[in-house]
């Protein structure tokens, strides 16, 4: 099954789809995706095929979500490395963008909440409450490792600029930069020319900051 509204998404980038239930949005590729990731399980820089962003209920508690996430994969037959998200934000409320120029291209799913608010260098540790902004990256470039970790700051800078726009607020009623609970995952097909940079006004940078801008504010509007 596939939610409307990341239909546009599927089949967009050769070899990859998305599926998705009220408990998973499943991104699976044919090949090995170089993956740069904040994620609970799978973080850093790995290969991986499946990326997993999952629902989980807004009181959960778990020792070792790591294992949680493992077990939970293994139920959707992913019994090998995988990049593992949770969210307390219900799935159909995520959304996706697509943006290509000059043989790149770069899509983002995302799924947003921001009842957990936090202003970074101002919120003070530890704040948890559920609400997350997971945002999944697939990029059908090729990127050096310095590439993808512009790639980061460039989706990161693009988060909170949606964020200011909307003045989204924290609890202490500061400008929001973000939750406490955040990830973001950057996953390359390795087709194409080497990019060296993926700062905002690279191409592939400005195709990476349109589409998180477009899904987020899409997200975070959904109802």
């Amino acid at each position: 099954m596939l939610l409307p509204a990341l239909e546009g998404m599927n089949a967009l980038i050769d070899g990859i789809s998305i599926s998705t239930a009220p408990e998973v949005i499943h991104i699976q590729s044919s090949s090995p995706l170089t993956v740069l990731s904040s994620a609970v399980t799978g973080g850093g820089f790995r290969r991986a095929r499946h990326i997993l962003n999952f629902h989980v209920e807004k009181g959960y508690q778990c020792d070792d979500p790591a294992a949680d996430l493992r077990a939970r994969a293994s139920q959707l037959g992913v019994n090998e490395s995988f990049i593992g998200l949770m969210t307390a934000v219900y799935l159909h409320k995520a959304r996706s963008a697509f943006f290509q120029a000059d043989g790149l291209s770069a899509g983002a799913v995302v799924s947003a909440g921001v009842s957990n608010a936090t202003c970074a260098g101002l919120t003070p540790p530890f704040s948890y409450a559920p609400g997350t902004i997971n945002i999944i990256l697939l990029l059908n470039a090729r990127l050096t490792r310095g590439a993808m970790l512009n790639a980061f700051i460039t989706a990161t800078e693009a988060k909170c600029a949606i964020l200011q726009a909307r003045n989204v607020r924290t609890a202490g009623d500061d400008p929001a930069t973000g939750t406490s609970t955040d990830t973001l995952t950057v996953a390359i097909t390795g087709a194409g020319v080497l990019q060296q940079y993926a700062g905002p006004v690279t191409t592939i940078g400005w195709l990476i900051a349109g589409a998180v801008r477009q899904a987020l504010d899409e997200s975070l509007s959904a109802s």
